[in-house]
């Protein structure tokens, strides 16, 4: 049977480790999902470092997002235990740590106001002498001065955990098609898809969940379109010689001359070195300057990984949002849902976000992890009607995003 002729209650748009695990818990609900991507996996989610990070990512203003990504750590070791018993794939969960650590006195500057205002929220963070921080890592530079270590923040392979949600996802009966797709509306209402050939599939619902292309998919009306925008990543991996592994125990993050690098250590001997935040549109081109600076900052913190091999270098486009924070739930156009705009917290979400995706798109009712993530909150702004007609210097000097430079 054709995929226009069977009958689905919701349409999933994306292929990211957000839109299978919607689609995978929801189907897990006894709904039957078709999801759609032109090529599934292929977006910012096979390249992200896999960081469950709350702590180390929190920024100033984002006091609501750093609830939803507590609760989303908290109930990680669940979800990947869910994640492999459903796919029979390890997602690689690391229980590990993270390390931040600084330089010089300026640098140090920075991570003791970060230290300051998780201390306010009442989050654990333990200061660090840089000898400290060496005897927990003895690779690091002698010339690291200081560090927060954050004993809670820990990684999952995200390659393995998008393996294993496609493998759960279609043992839940999702149907994967590898096509793009347009929203189909009909009396002021998502009806379904329409596929490039022109076919109609119908369905009750629709979820756009297309990272930052869910802006600019076809058929959705101005007034419902989320407004994401892409941030661009750049992104290197490196191997590290049996020989001398592990070069790293843990994750380790460092303010380099006021830019932020990571170095996020595999079981394998693979190293994740990251990343770039570039507003520059739909571009992704891998440059010279990009991947030296991420050399040049990781070599700072990290001697030893000029003596590495230098194995994958990637740029992929991160789902922004105009507060940094993911948009979620039901639209203005009835029956077309989101859940879009997770940035870099997208790994460690797409748990949370699949459970209340699915309750909405099950029961019809906004769960309350939902509430204050809603695509209305933009409702009021301008520059939502439209944001496949913003650039990033409208964004800039709209005051949405900083111009270019890493974070």
């Amino acid at each position: 049977m054709g995929v226009a002729q069977r009958g689905y209650d919701v349409a999933v748009i994306g292929g990211g480790v957000v839109g299978f695990c919607c689609a995978w818990r929801t189907a897990q609900r006894g709904l039957r999902v078709l999801l759609l991507d032109p090529a599934p996996g292929s977006g910012a989610s096979g390249v992200a470092a896999g960081m469950l990070a709350p702590v180390t990512e929190l920024h100033h203003g984002e006091e609501e997002l750093l609830r939803l990504s507590l609760d989303a750590a908290r109930r990680y070791p669940d979800f990947v235990a869910d994640v492999a018993q459903a796919s029979g794939v390890d997602p690689g969960f690391r229980p590990c740590g993270t390390l931040a650590v600084a330089l010089d006195a300026g640098d140090r500057a920075v991570l003791d106001d970060l230290h300051d205002v998780r201390r306010r929220l009442g989050l654990t963070v333990e200061r660090l002498t840089g000898r400290e921080c060496r005897r927990l890592e003895p690779f690091l530079a002698p010339q690291v001065t200081g560090g927060l270590h954050v004993a809670g923040d820990h990684q999952v392979d995200s390659r393995r955990l998008l393996t294993a949600l496609r493998a759960a996802a279609e043992r839940a009966g999702v149907h994967v098609v590898a096509q793009s797709a347009a929203v189909q509306v009909a009396g002021d209402r998502a009806t379904g898809v329409r596929l490039p050939d022109g076919t109609t599939v119908p369905a009750g619902q629709v979820l756009l969940a297309a990272g930052c292309h869910s802006a600019g998919v076809d058929g959705v009306p101005d007034h419902a379109r989320p407004p994401v925008r892409p941030v661009k990543g750049q992104v290197l991996r490196l191997r590290v010689p049996e020989a001398v592994r592990p070069l790293l125990s843990r994750t380790v993050r460092g303010t380099v001359r006021g830019f932020d690098v990571y170095l996020v250590p595999r079981e394998d001997g693979e190293i994740v070195v990251g990343a770039t935040v570039e507003e520059l549109g739909f571009d992704q081109t891998v440059t010279a300057g990009g991947v030296y600076e991420l050399l040049r900052d990781a070599m700072a913190l990290v001697p030893g990984v000029a003596e590495v091999a230098l194995v994958e270098t990637s740029a992929r486009l991160r789902p922004g949002s105009p507060d940094n924070a993911p948009i979620l739930g039901p639209t203005r156009l009835p029956g077309l849902a989101v859940a879009t705009g997770h940035h870099r917290n997208g790994i460690l979400l797409a748990g949370v976000t699949g459970d209340a995706v699915a309750e909405l798109l099950a029961t019809g009712s906004v769960p309350a992890a939902l509430e204050s993530f809603s695509p209305q909150r933009f409702a009021a702004s301008p520059s939502a009607a439209s944001p496949t007609d913003t650039t990033p210097t409208d964004l800039v000097q709209q005051g949405f995003v900083q111009q270019g430079g890493r974070r």
